[in-house]
C-alpha cells in the first residue's frame, strides 16, 4: 500500500486521499411512493386536520405532519420485518400527545394505522388503488375546514336527557293511583223525628 507524506510528518494511505466519488441517487422509488401515500392518508385524518387547523401544536402544524409521515416511513424501512398496525397506532398516539397536546380517545388512530400497513404492502406489489383513493380525498379536502366537535353541547344534551328521564319518572310516580287501603264513605247525617229524637238505623246486609 502506498503512503503519502503529510505536512504534519505522518503518512496516510493513499487510498484515503484518492477515494472515488460516489453518486447519491436518492431514496428508492418505493420509499418515495410510500412516503407520498402516508402523507396523503394523514392529510385526511380528521383529528390531525383539526389539530393543525386550530394550532393545537403551534403554528408549524403542517411541518409536524410531514415529520410524522417521515417518522412512520423510517420505522418501516429501518426494520427487517414491517411493523404491524398496533405498533404504528402507538406511534400516532405518542406523536399526537407530544407534538399536538392531544389525547385521542375516539379510536380514529386504529383505522389510520391499518391503512398505513396496507399501503406498505400494496407499495411492494405494485398496487395503487388505495393510494389513489387517499390522494383524491386529500385533494378534495384542501382549503376546507374541519368542524370542531361540540363536546359541551353533548354534555348538556346528556344532562338534559338525564334530567328529563328523572322528571318523567317523577311524573309517572305522581300519575300512579294511591292504593285504596280503606273504603272512605261519606258520613251520613242523623235523621231526627218530629219530637226531636234521633232515629237509629240498623245495619243490613248488602
Amino acid at each position: 500500500m502506498e503512503y503519502v507524506p503529510l505536512s504534519s510528518g505522518y503518512e496516510a494511505p493513499s487510498v484515503l486521499l484518492h477515494q472515488e466519488k460516489t453518486t447519491y441517487f436518492g431514496p428508492p422509488p418505493t420509499s418515495v411512493l410510500f412516503a407520498r401515500r402516508v402523507t396523503a392518508r394523514l392529510s385526511i385524518w380528521p383529528i390531525l386536520r383539526l389539530a393543525i387547523q386550530e394550532n393545537w401544536g403551534g403554528p408549524n402544524g403542517p411541518e409536524k405532519r410531514t415529520w410524522l409521515a417521515s417518522a412512520v416511513v423510517d420505522t418501516f424501512e429501518a426494520q427487517s420485518t414491517p411493523p404491524d398496525d398496533q405498533y404504528i397506532e402507538e406511534i400516532l398516539l405518542q406523536v399526537m400527545a407530544d407534538e399536538f397536546e392531544t389525547q385521542i380517545e375516539d379510536g380514529s388512530t386504529e383505522p389510520v394505522a391499518v391503512d398505513i400497513a396496507q399501503l406498505w404492502e400494496q407499495c411492494h406489489v405494485g398496487q395503487d388503488a388505495l393510494v389513489r383513493k387517499f390522494e383524491d380525498a386529500a385533494e378534495k379536502s384542501k382549503g376546507k375546514k374541519t368542524d370542531v366537535p361540540q363536546t359541551s353541547g353533548d354534555d348538556e344534551e346528556w344532562e338534559d336527557d338525564d334530567g328529563s328521564d328523572e322528571s318523567g319518572e317523577e311524573e309517572e310516580m305522581d300519575d300512579d293511583p294511591v292504593p285504596q287501603l280503606l273504603n272512605h264513605r261519606q258520613k251520613e247525617e242523623p235523621e231526627i223525628d218530629e219530637d226531636g229524637f234521633t232515629l237509629v238505623k240498623g245495619k243490613g246486609r248488602r
